[in-house]
Formats: structure tokens, sequence, C-alpha cells
């Protein structure tokens, strides 16, 4: 199974951690040396798996939007929102935990037309107030039918959103366009005539699972 290149990164700084308490340990018999060991090692471990990638089966057909993260789907609603046709969007918005794949996705091909970092509190992901007073960034993508904007908000434990796209990308459905580290949110914003294919509480994968129909 395919690692984000942050947890390679990660994983590494652990790993070199482990050896050096290890060494401690060895070297000056402290047990709390082969404790740290121990802890070190776990986290390593714990690494590959957090930060796991793996492929996923892209629906093909044309009018399918997917999610953009793993998680349990916490909202789907219709909110007013800045850029979009008539000041109204459909929001679907879906809960990671830290057990979660964090790796995100485009809901559907098109051109990135902007990308933006604010940056906030680290309220609860189950906030009202997360959306508009957190860390986030938006990536705005246009379609085929109309402006996508995947609003990724980091969390009380997620530390960083991590955006792997710009302005002028051109993104195929399923393409991989970031992650948010050890949990949070990820809001997918549609044109309001899009028409939900998921509702609260349903459990959804980045990649696979279909959360609306355009057309």
């Amino acid at each position: 199974m395919k690692i984000d290149e942050d947890g390679i990164k990660i994983a590494g700084v652990f790993f070199i951690l482990a050896i050096v308490s290890y060494g401690c340990y060895y070297l000056a018999e402290s047990y709390t040396g082969l404790w740290f060991f121990y802890i070190f090692f776990i986290v390593f471990l714990f690494s590959f798996y957090f930060f796991r990638d793996p492929e996923r089966k892209i629906p093909q057909d044309k009018n399918s939007i997917i999610s953009a993260a793993d998680g349990i789907v916490v909202d789907v609603s219709q909110i007013e929102a800045e850029g979009f046709e008539g000041g109204m969007a459909l929001r679907i918005a879906v809960f990671m935990n830290v057990f979660n794949v964090h790796v995100n996705r485009s809901p559907f091909s098109g051109n990135v037309i902007k990308t933006i970092h604010r940056p906030g509190k680290k309220l609860s992901a189950f906030n009202k107030r997360a959306e508009y007073e957190n860390e986030h960034g938006d990536i705005d993508i246009e379609t085929s039918f109309g402006l996508i904007r995947v609003r990724q908000i980091a969390g009380l434990i997620a530390r960083r959103v991590v955006t792997r796209v710009k302005t002028g990308d051109n993104l195929e459905k399923g393409s991989r366009i970031g992650l948010i580290r050890f949990g949070s949110r990820v809001d997918v914003f549609l044109p309001s005539t899009c028409k939900p294919f998921t509702e609260k509480g349903d459990r959804v994968r980045a990649g696979e699972s279909v959360i609306a129909i355009h057309g």
C-alpha cells in the first residue's frame, strides 16, 4: 500500500528517535531510554497506518460527484455561499477521525481557479463555528456544471492543513489534492441544483463514494 510523503518523513523522524533511545538504554543501561524506545517505535508504526494512501476505484460516470474525504457525513444542507449562483450552495460535510484515511481527493474533474489558506482557531470539528473560525483551506474547482469548493478544516486535534494543488492545475475526478494531519473535517460545496446522494450519518470513502448527482 502506498504511504503519503508526509508519513514517510514523520515516520523517519520517529524511527531515528527510537534508535537513539535504544542506544541510550544499551549504552547507559537506562530503562527510561527503553520506555522511550517503545513509545517512539509505536508512533513510528502508527505513522505508516495514519498516512496510508490506498488506491480507490473511482466511478467513471459523468454525473456522479464523489466524496473528497473518508469519514462520516455530519451535514447535508443548503447554505449561503459566496461565489455560487444565487448565493446558495449544497454543502456536504464529512468528519474524519484519526483512524480514517486522511488523503483528500477531487470530487469531480475540472480546473483549479483559486486556492486560499486562512489561519484561525482550533475548535472541535463538530462546532458550528468551526467552518468559519478554524484554520482552513479552500480549493475552488471550475467544472463542466459549475463551481465546486473543497474546504479542508483543521480541528481540535488536527494541526495542519496540507493543500497540494495550485491555481491552474487540471484535476481528474478522484485526483489527490491534499490531506489534513490527525483528523478533522472536509466540506464540499456544490451548485444548489445538485441532488444529494448521501445523508447525515453515512460512512463515505474519498474517491469512491458518490455524494451527489448533477444534471
